[in-house]
């Protein structure tokens, strides 16, 4: 009886159909898509090896770094392979349990990258503001826990997401005109009331994404007032350029992310495929990027990657 009751709200599947409009296109948009996955994999567990097997990054800053990468392989892994599959092979369908567990990994984890750098903004307000205090305030004890509290945070933010997706019912239609499972996506089929459940996803995309941006942000204010503060040009520039990494991908995440939230919810107007675009660019776009941005702006990793390849010591 219970299963007939659990069967009567929502179907036991669901269609995903990629890319509304361009479904010509699917098996032509596999290959780069496999591409930037394959990069994606390869340029972050590069990061990974390089700074677990160097000693001298040993540091707070690539300690987080070290936290990130994982959040990225992780969210690639999750969404890629059925992303894969609808454009290679046309497998839409999607078991309605493994969009609940993919739903609450992707959103989880974008949180939890948000705040991974917002630590790794931390990390660089404590090394040019304070930089005296930078190794008792940032000891190992505190970068552990700091990495424990952003998991903890993301997963307890996100963790009801299921369970409201699932108490839903869904009388209109199983069909889902996206890539992967996004739990506004699935909102939108319900045949119920939902307005506690939009103002739910308001509330922790602001105190994930959002708060993280403004905290962020105001880390950024106080390093530019005292950048601005030193003796010299030199010792500016300097000191600026140790933020250059973060700042890219800071800009590399925002923007699709903020791109993607805005369209979501006030672009009504919006083609249905560049919306599904630009939350694919948001979602697979960073964990390709960043560890470009850390191999070529980062001198240390930079060199440490050269020495690798080229197998001698600088």
């Amino acid at each position: 009886m219970l299963l007939t009751n659990s069967t009567s709200l929502h179907p036991s599947t669901f269609l995903l159909l990629g890319i509304p409009g361009m479904e010509a296109f699917h098996t032509c948009l596999s290959m780069p898509f496999f591409l930037v996955y394959l990069s994606a994999v390869l340029g972050n567990l590069s990061i990974l090896f390089i700074i677990r097997t160097d000693s001298n990054l040993h540091e707070p800053m690539y300690f987080f770094l070290c936290m990130l990468p994982v959040a990225d392989l992780i969210i690639s892994t999750t969404a890629m392979p059925k992303i894969l599959s609808i454009f290679g092979f046309h497998d839409r369908e999607i078991y309605f349990e493994v969009f609940l567990v993919q739903v609450f990994l992707i959103h989880s984890l974008c949180s939890m990258a948000s705040g991974f750098i917002l630590a790794m903004a931390f990390d660089r307000y404590v090394a040019i503001c304070i930089p005296l205090r930078h190794s008792t305030i940032l000891t190992h004890t505190v970068i552990k826990n700091l990495g424990l509290t952003v998991v903890f945070c993301g997963a307890l933010l996100f963790s009801p997401q299921p369970f409201m997706l699932r108490w839903l019912p869904y009388c209109r239609t199983n069909i889902i005109p996206h890539t992967y499972c996004e739990f506004m996506a699935l909102i939108k089929l319900a045949c119920a009331e939902t307005r506690i459940y939009r103002i739910y996803s308001l509330t922790a995309t602001f105190l994930t994404g959002g708060l993280d941006f403004i905290l962020t942000l105001c880390s950024y204010i106080a390093i530019l007032y005292t950048v601005f503060h030193l003796p010299s040009k030199a010792a500016r520039l300097k000191t600026l350029g140790t933020c250059g990494s973060h700042v890219c991908v800071i800009s590399v995440a925002c923007t699709p992310a903020f791109s993607s939230f805005l369209t979501h919810r006030f672009g009504h107007h919006v083609a249905p495929h560049i919306h599904i675009f630009v939350a694919n660019i948001y979602l697979l776009f960073p964990p390709m990027v960043n560890p470009v941005i850390y191999g070529i702006r980062t001198k240390r990793i930079r060199n440490r990657f050269l020495q690798i390849l080229t197998f001698h010591k600088f």
